[in-house]
């Protein structure tokens, strides 16, 4: 059997002609199946020519759409694809594959897998970047052919990564951190960085080879993987640091230039040792927002110049490190000559030793002429000698020293003590790598601000002064400790998202980045620690804390150890830096641009904007006014620690990103990368977290607060952006856990709340009728809580599904309106009543249910013809006492306030009637925490019978809110016995006599339509069951569920002719009326339709147990008018529903007599559990 091999041959999307409309949706490869050959790259099709069709006949037969026509042209066969939802031109016949008829009506939403497997390999060819700058690029003219990505490993992730995080720390503060820290401290300083650094590759090698990378980079996969919120905070906190950098770098090159290259030029300059570090930072700021300027303006003109120039920074790196291995290697053997001079233990600055004598005195050959002035003999501030006699004896004479110390140049002047007591040493700079300087260099050396270098091995005067800075020593210009200089140190190690930022560049991204980047950090790890071991074995302790050289007359420290030249380190480190500079400058535009094209955070959309190249011109302006407030602090040594704040929080979310994703399993994420773990991501995020308290915990607590705005701006304000991000699978995951706990067991009374089920009803046109209802649910809950709003879609599912979602936007913008948090359900029911019926079995999840149902009052329920709202309703009361729900039904809602309609006073008044588990006490307590309710007062009213003891009861109800700890005014009312009053007896009549006149009007019009209706169609009988009651609903399809199984075997059985009548058969088994139930139903109820039948109704006698209802509504209404008629709302216990459904209307006409007069009433309805305790 020959193999089959399948091949893709992707073209590039500019090759496609211009005549296509929408070049994505068309493929630009081709596949073809095969035994054993080869498939070459396509040519690109010229100008005029359309697209190719396959046909439907020929001589040979039909070819499938997946064989393309050969055409011949110019000797060569090319090949003519067909594409998927093309409709040019393209018949439907011929537009689908034989083999895929199954499938074809699916075509527009479920393509063809050839189509797709095309369509990503086009994507793959795509320059990275953000989508919309691609298609508007595209839009107006042709893109020119770009060349696919051939950069490897080496060059294209390696020596960025190199450059990027080899700068300025390593040839300025390393030698210094040695000197300060000691080399154990240092190795520990150096190996906890480079360790954190070593595991957020680990973690960003798994994130960047589990899909592609566009411009962004560590801002692209954070947000990706943590969701926009953390991706928008920690995105522009990377940008913040990678601005800083910028700044570092300026300044680490201004540094270097003042220092080292060209002192003479500062422009301010001070004889003041006070005010000598006030003029260097003024030089700072001037020479730096100079620089600034000219990079900003390199970067603007265009970044191939920038790129250009990257490898020649590059190389001056690479020199620059191996010139100082070299020298190294070579002090061993023949140390450089640098002296360093000490008095007694203490450095003197080789600045002010002008004549090159570290001693107090010379001896000096006098002259004949003048042997008595020689020691005086001065020029200036030089010694001039004097012509002498080789046979006199010299003379003793002061230096230039002296005079540093003393008050005159004579032998016998007044001096410093510790400079008469202590003598002048020289010891030499670079003792060389054989010479053990090692052992005095491993320990920490900890100085304050001002204290003078010394070198603990040498002697020293027991009782010595405090040096001050009017002296010739070499002080410490910073307070330095082990947090400050993992601070300044840990920038030297970033960089490492140098190659992630490249992959549109690299031939194999998800090959090159991991291995390119780990073995970038472990190269520059290698070299720090050895870096740290040949500083501390080479330079003298008191050199190495010597931050700008100034005991080795201004020379770079580690420029002393270079070999051949000091100059070596010196101008490399310069171009390096500058170099490092620009690509600070020129990577932080585009990340901003990144995240103002993503659109999260409103404010930096003009960000986005840029040249017509996709250059980002706004982005770059604020970019550099951002880097001049680093260049405005002056101070390498205060730059560093923000920056690296903000490197630390973007390294912690990387790692955090990717053992969320591991812990989560989530399906997508499936990395190339497989040497990780999420215990590595977690030790990171761990080393990530401490390095930001110990470098500098307020600037940590600062970094945190910025991105915690940042998160919180675009969790409230931002758009609204789904990325399959790692926070959601947490939160299902979290809500997974919780779900699962409440499930355990019931909540206890302790934790009871009202989750609240609102039902709303809709108009004809989608509107809410009653929005009042969510208002008031909003008040009620106060965000806390579960919210599901629900409504019912009259209908069939399969046909009102669009309705349905209409209806759920609806409700979504309500709600958004109202500031309710909580979910939508709408269900699509042939009856209302059916379908609230399912929502309140079903709504909710797990112990996330709700327990309390919330819907409106029927309005006009007297006027409507149709009884269905209060029918309705009275079942939604039913059901939610069967489910033990409670039930809040607010009577004239639209009279509620608003949220913006706060009761400045007045009371809520409760009417505790029964007790019904607490709800009465509840509700008041948890409506007066929203603004609305706050200033309310709280009465409670309890009826007491005649034979309660009122005051006892008053007293004890009085004791029980005060173990509620609830606030509120008690009152108990008497309710006396009293007769049945003439104006009760004559309300329950008319209640009874109006239902007695509606049910004979409603039978007596279905009588006439029922005999119509027999006359022309007995088959048609259905529609009397729409006519009739809802009992007559029930009853009737109850009875033809149990007819259905006979009548369908009948209609089975009617042989060849089943086929003809399967309609009027379905109706058939769907008839619940028969012409003999209807004519016995007609002859049970004739009398109902003749003027008798009304003189009758009028004539009867009311129900005895009405009667005693209507008293009981009567009465409490008089007592509750009469108390509560300026109250802001009445609470009031709902009677339940009667058992019997004969008497529903009368139990609505008792609900309309108890809340008559009122204007706001909330009738409550306990499910049956208790809801408040006295106990904590």
């Amino acid at each position: 059997m020959a193999s089959v091999r399948f091949t893709v041959t992707p073209t590039k999307a500019e090759d496609l002609p211009d005549t296509s409309p929408d070049i994505s949706s068309r493929s630009s490869g081709r596949v073809r199946f095969g035994s054993r050959e080869s498939v070459s790259r396509s040519e690109p099709q010229s100008e005029g020519s359309g697209v190719g069709t396959t046909s439907a006949g020929g001589g040979g037969g039909a070819e499938t759409p997946d064989r393309s026509n050969t055409e011949q042209g110019d000797g060569n066969a090319k090949m003519s694809s067909v594409y998927i939802n093309n409709s040019h031109g393209v018949d439907d016949d011929d537009f689908y594959d034989r083999n895929l008829a199954l499938f074809e009506e699916e075509m527009d939403t479920r393509p063809k897998v050839s189509s797709l497997l095309n369509r990503l390999a086009n994507y793959t060819n795509l320059t990275q970047g953000a989508k919309e700058h691609e298609e508007a690029e595209s839009i107006g003219e042709k893109r020119k052919p770009s060349k696919s990505p051939q950069m490897g490993t080496f060059m294209g992730v390696y020596l960025p990564c190199l450059q990027n995080i080899f700068g300025v720390i390593l040839f300025l503060r390393l030698t210094w951190v040695v000197g300060t820290g000691g080399v154990l401290q240092a190795l520990t300083i150096v190996f906890i960085c480079c360790c954190c650094t070593l595991l957020t590759a680990i973690s960003m090698s798994a994130i960047a080879t589990n899909g592609v990378v566009p411009a962004g980079g560590a801002y692209f996969m954070i947000s990706r993987s943590l969701g926009p919120e953390f991706g928008g905070a920690v995105g522009l906190c990377f940008y913040l640091g990678t601005t800083f950098a910028g700044a570092m770098y300026i300044l680490g090159a201004i540094e270097i230039l003042l220092m080292y290259i060209a002192p003479r030029a500062a422009i301010f300059d001070t004889s003041e040792p006070d005010s000598e570090s006030a003029a260097m930072l003024n030089n700072m700021r001037v020479y730096g927002s100079i620089f600034l300027l000219l990079m900003a303006l390199l970067v603007f003109v265009g970044v191939k110049y920038v790129n250009k120039l990257a490898s020649i920074f590059l190389a001056c790196v690479i020199v620059s490190i191996l010139s100082i291995y070299t020298g190294a290697l070579v002090s061993a053997f023949s140390p450089p000559e640098f002296p360093v001079c000490m008095l007694g233990n203490r450095t003197i600055n080789g600045h002010l030793i002008h004549d090159n004598h570290c001693a107090k005195t010379l001896l000096q050959p006098v002259a004949p002429t003048e042997q008595a002035d020689v020691n005086v003999t001065f020029t200036g501030n030089d010694t001039v000698p004097q012509p002498f006699d080789p046979g006199q004896a010299p003379v003793e004479i002061t230096t230039k020293l002296w005079r540093e110390f003393c008050d005159s140049v004579y032998p016998n002047a007044s001096c410093d003590d510790y400079f008469t007591n202590s003598n002048f040493t020289v010891i030499g700079g670079i003792p060389g790598m054989a010479s053990g300087v090692i052992l005095e260099n491993v320990w920490s050396n900890y100085i304050s601000k001002g204290e003078v270098l010394e070198k603990a091995s040498l002697p020293a005067p027991r009782s010595a002064h405090p040096a001050t800075n009017h002296r010739p020593y070499v002080f410490a210009d910073i307070t330095a400790s082990f947090t400050l200089l993992v601070g300044i140190f840990f920038p030297s190690v970033t960089g490492i998202m140098a190659g992630s930022n490249r992959s549109g560049d690299l031939k194999d991204a998800q090959r090159s980045i991991p291995i390119g980047t780990i073995l970038a950090i472990l190269t520059t790890s290698l070299v720090y620690l050895t870096s740290v071991v040949l500083f501390g074995a080479c330079i003298e302790g008191v050199v190495l804390r010597d931050k700008f050289g100034d005991s080795v007359k201004g020379n770079l420290v580690v420029g002393t150890l270079a070999w051949p030249s000091p100059w070596v380190i010196v101008i490399g480190s310069f171009f390096s830096t500058c170099g490092a500079g620009l690509q600070s400058l020129t990577g932080a535009p585009r990340l901003l641009q990144a995240i103002a094209k993503d659109n999260i955070i409103p404010f930096l959309r003009v960000f986005g904007h840029g040249k017509a190249n996709g250059e980002p011109t706004w982005a770059l302006l604020l970019t550099a006014l951002i880097a001049e407030l680093g260049i405005l602090i002056a101070s390498l040594d205060l730059v560093a620690p923000i920056l690296s704040m903000f490197f630390l929080m973007c390294y912690l979310f990387v790692n955090l990103a990717c053992a969320l994703q591991t812990l989560l399993r989530t399906p997508n994420w499936r990395p190339r990368f497989s040497y990780y773990h999420w215990s590595l991501s977690f030790l990171g995020m761990t080393i990530c977290l401490a390095l930001m308290f110990i470098s500098s915990w307020y600037y940590a607590i600062v970094a945190m607060v910025i991105a915690g705005m940042i998160y919180k701006y675009i969790e409230y304000h931002g758009a609204e952006k789904e990325w399959g991000d790692g926070i959601r699978g947490l939160s299902l995951s979290a809500a997974r856990y919780a779900l699962l706990r409440l499930e355990e067991g019931p909540p206890h009374t302790k934790n009871w709340r009202p989750q609240l089920l609102v039902l709303l009803k809709l108009d004809e046109d989608a509107h809410v009728k009653s929005p009042r209802l969510l208002t008031f649910a909003s008040q009620l809950k106060a965000g806390k809580g579960l919210t599901i709003v629900g409504t019912v879609i009259l209908g069939n599912f399969l046909h009102n599904y669009g309705e349905a979602l209409a209806a759920e936007q609806t409700l979504k913008h309500l709600m958004d309106k109202e500031r309710v948090k909580g979910f939508c359900q709408c269900i699509v029911a042939q009856r209302p009543r059916d379908g609230i019926s399912h929502m309140i079995q079903s709504s909710g999840l797990g112990g996330m249910k709700h327990n309390t149902v919330v819907m409106g009052w029927p309005l006009a329920w007297r006027q409507s013809e149709d009884p269905q709202s209060w029918k309705t309703f009275i079942n939604t009361v039913r059901v939610t006492t069967a489910a033990h729900l409670a039930l809040l039904v607010p009577k004239n809602i639209s009279l509620f306030p608003g949220n913006s309609e706060p009761c400045t006073e007045g009371y809520i008044d409760v009417w505790w009637i029964v007790h019904d588990g607490g709800m009465l006490m509840l509700l008041p307590f948890l409506l007066r925490q929203h603004k609305v309710w706050r200033k309310c007062g709280m009465r409670i009213f309890t009826v007491a019978q005649m034979e309660d003891n009122s005051i006892q009861m008053k007293k004890d109800l009085a004791t029980f809110l005060y173990h509620l700890r609830i606030e509120a005014e008690v009152e108990v009312v008497e309710m006396h016995d009293s007769d049945i009053s003439a104006y009760t007896y004559e309300r329950t009549l008319m209640m009874e006599q109006r239902s007695q006149m509606l049910r004979q009007m409603r039978l007596s019009k279905s009588d006439r339509e029922k005999e119509a209706q027999l006359v022309k169609d007995r088959n048609s009988m259905l529609r009397l069951t729409s006519i009739g009651s809802d009992e007559e609903d029930d009853e009737t399809t109850e009875r033809g569920a149990t007819d259905k199984s006979d009548r369908g075997e009948r209609g089975a059985g009617g042989g060849g002719g089943a086929a003809a009548s399967s309609a009027s058969e379905h109706r058939r088994v769907q008839m619940t009326w028969t012409k003999e139930k209807a004519l016995q139903y007609r002859a049970t109820h004739s009398g109902c339709s003749t003027p008798e039948g009304f003189r009758d109704m009028l004539s009867i006698r009311p129900d005895h147990s009405n009667v005693r209802r209507m008293h009981t509504a009567v009465k409490l209404n008089e007592v509750i008018v009469n108390k509560s008629h300026d109250a802001r709302l009445v609470l009031l216990n709902m009677p339940g529903p009667p058992r019997n459904p004969e008497g529903d209307e009368n139990y609505m006409e008792f609900l309309e007599v108890l809340t008559e007069g009122l204007e706001r009433v909330l009738l409550v309805r306990g499910g049956g559990s208790e809801v408040i305790t006295i106990y904590s």
